[in-house]
């Protein structure tokens, strides 16, 4: 039986480095296979874009998310967010185990900046109750912030067991100090931030490149943390603007 899971959660800035001074995103597929994460978790992944397609001679041929699936996760659901002439992009979840069921809910807090949850149910070999992933990318402004919030606590007292295991990661853009994703969030539902538990605070995963804010966050209920690492160094950084954080997790 399947009892411990390793997770990854990562703001993949369109495949692009920061400043997006070039492409990355073939790069980026070696260093997530090099994760070796059962579920990961993505955000800011282009689904279409014309123009970067026709001025790069290697874009994918696919959505970034089938790409970077590849052979590795096969099974994988993409939340479509926001829509442009070019393209759009939205949040994905890539799995090893089979999805059963998904959702995107639309939570843009107002029509300029376009957010949603992307909900999946994960069916694992023998566990009794499907594992409920919520993959997020939470808006820049703090009231658009604090509504989504409200709407994500909403969406999982309605939809998850309380008896399911659950995982919500991703870009939470939480600025505050006081972290209100933990306050208003996690303490109500009974959840713990993996890097909360296991070094104090979350992780300081932004920008890569000297990392300050921690604005990336993996919350989870029903698993015993075994460990939580955030990837810096100077060969993440040139990926993102974003660090990537990884934790591994058994279930109670």
């Amino acid at each position: 039986m399947t009892r411990t899971l390793r997770i990854a959660t990562y703001n993949i800035h369109k495949g692009f480095s920061l400043f997006k001074r070039r492409m990355v995103i073939h790069e980026l597929r070696d260093r997530l296979r090099a994760l070796d994460a059962d579920l990961v978790f993505l955000q800011e992944v282009l689904g279409d874009h014309e123009t970067h397609a026709q001025r790069h001679d290697d874009w994918p041929a696919g959505p970034q998310y089938e790409f970077l699936a590849d052979s590795v996760w096969r099974e994988y659901a993409y939340g479509q967010n926001a829509v442009y002439d070019a393209g759009h992009h939205g949040n994905a979840i890539l799995s090893r185990f089979p999805i059963v069921q998904w959702d995107n809910q639309d939570v843009s807090a107002h029509r300029f900046e376009r957010r949603g949850l992307l909900h999946c149910e994960i069916a694992i070999p023998e566990w009794p109750e499907r594992l409920h992933c919520i993959c997020v990318h939470l808006g820049l402004f703090a009231r658009g912030r604090s509504r989504q919030l409200e709407w994500l606590r909403q969406r999982i007292e309605k939809l998850v067991p309380t008896r399911a295991p659950l995982i919500v990661a991703g870009d939470f853009n939480d600025w505050h100090w006081r972290q209100k994703a933990t306050s208003e969030l996690a303490h109500p539902l009974n959840m713990h931030e993996v890097f909360e538990l296991v070094h104090g605070a979350p992780a300081r995963s932004y920008p890569s490149t000297l990392p300050l804010f921690r604005l990336d966050r993996i919350y989870v209920r029903g698993f015993r943390v075994g460990h939580a690492h955030a990837h810096r160094g100077w060969a993440w950084a040139r990926m993102s603007d974003h660090v990537a954080l990884t934790t591994i997790l058994e279930r109670l």
